[in-house]
């Protein structure tokens, strides 16, 4: 198979990028302006109108064999992780409530290896290592709060979002990513559902700040990101794409440092450069040969 060009994959890499930054602000948006102790509902919202506006705009229905291989990445990428992915947010600090994702390209290259006997380079295991290392820095300190129920749920979903990326690349289903990431969008939100009606309280009336931030997160957190995301799984090695996650919880820093005045010291800003350093390592070192 034939590689794209650099300056190809480069652009791949950065559109692909823009999906967790995206959602690193996620944790600031649930925190500030959404209604308290809704986890299910914002997520519900999030990805059930837009998964249905993609498919009813697609109008292109999975081949009979896929649905069950679709209904498994649905449930891993957005049903599951979408459910934890609030959970966390709603009791851990932004920052926080994202940093057990720095251990998905690990765990892509644990599935790999273990499943696929692809072991992976020295060069791309230490640079991931590195971005662990990285993220700790960066947000542990001694006025972290260490919450059980959100810390479980972030390590929950980062593996969810892991086996998810492993196995959307595995299996490529035939689909148009647009029609893909519709599909999985809303089976994914036909899973919460249930979940939204059961354990959350019903909405109150809805202020219009409040009304903007849910559009916000499906347009821009369903709609938007999910579409670049499964693009650059199709286009990208896939512990390249899973390390560009760090790039959700190190937006949510920023931007509760931008924004809420939260502090960052020294040791802070040492991580913030190792985890930078250490994606581009791995998409560097992850790069098929040519």
């Amino acid at each position: 198979m034939q590689t794209l060009p650099r300056p190809s994959r480069w652009q791949d890499i950065a559109l692909t990028a823009l999906a967790p930054m995206v959602w690193g602000s996620t944790y600031i948006v649930t925190s500030e302006l959404l209604p308290p102790h809704r986890p299910f509902t914002a997520a519900l919202i999030r990805v059930l109108p837009a998964g249905l506006l993609l498919v009813l705009a697609m109008r292109r229905l999975p081949a009979q064999q896929h649905w069950l291989r679709l209904l498994i990445l649905s449930a891993l990428n957005i049903g599951a992780f979408q459910a934890l992915l609030f959970v966390a947010a709603y009791r851990l600090p932004g920052g926080l409530a994202a940093v057990l994702g720095a251990i998905q390209p690990l765990m892509v290259m644990a599935l790999a290896w273990w499943a696929d006997g692809k072991s992976p380079a020295r060069s791309t295991l230490a640079a991931a290592v590195a971005g662990v290392l990285g993220m700790a820095l960066l947000l542990v300190s001694p006025q972290t709060v260490f919450e059980p129920i959100g810390i479980a749920a972030a390590f929950l979903g980062a593996a969810c979002m892991a086996s998810g990326v492993w196995l959307t690349r595995r299996w490529q289903l035939d689909l148009p990513v647009m029609a893909l990431t519709g599909w999985q969008l809303l089976l994914g939100g036909l899973m919460l559902a249930p979940l939204a009606w059961w354990l959350d309280a019903p909405l109150p009336s809805l202020s219009a700040v409040q009304g903007l931030a849910y559009a916000y997160l499906c347009l821009a957190g369903a709609l938007l990101a999910y579409a670049l995301w499964f693009r650059g799984i199709a286009r990208l090695p896939t512990v390249a794409v899973a390390s560009l996650g760090l790039l959700s919880p190190l937006t949510a820093v920023v931007l509760g440092w931008a924004l809420l005045g939260q502090s960052m010291t020294g040791m802070a800003l040492a991580g913030l450069v190792v985890v930078l350093v250490s994606v581009l390592a791995v998409q560097w070192t992850a790069a098929p040969s040519r």
